[in-house]
C-alpha cells in the first residue's frame, strides 16, 4: 500500500501499491506522476520553493516557500490524490 502524509511542510509518498506488478502497477504509476508533475510545476515556478528526495517507492517533499500558486498546486495534488484513494482505497492512504 502507497501512504501519503503531510505534516506542515513535509509530504512523504512512502510504499508500492500492489495493485499489480512493477512496471504494470497503474495505481503506482498514478501516484508517482501527479506527485512529480506537481513537483515539477512548483520548480519551474520557482526553483527556490522546495526540496526533495526520491527513489523507489519512496518521495520525500519539502516545501520552503508558499504562495497563492504554490499553494494552489499543492492542493490540486492533494485533490488528484485524494479522487485516485477513492478509487483504490486497498491500495493507497491518505494519512
Amino acid at each position: 500500500m502507497i501512504k501519503i502524509s503531510r505534516k506542515n511542510d513535509l509530504i512523504i509518498i512512502d510504499g508500492h501499491s500492489g495493485y499489480s506488478e512493477y512496471g504494470t502497477d497503474i495505481v503506482c504509476s498514478s501516484v508517482s506522476s501527479i506527485a512529480i508533475t506537481s513537483v515539477n510545476a512548483i520548480l519551474k515556478y520557482d526553483e527556490d520553493a522546495l526540496k526533495y528526495k526520491k527513489k523507489d517507492g519512496y518521495l520525500e517533499i519539502e516545501i520552503l516557500r508558499h504562495d497563492q500558486t504554490i499553494d494552489l498546486i499543492i492542493d490540486n495534488m492533494f485533490d488528484m490524490l485524494h479522487d485516485l484513494e477513492k478509487q483504490y482505497k486497498n491500495y493507497i492512504k491518505l494519512i
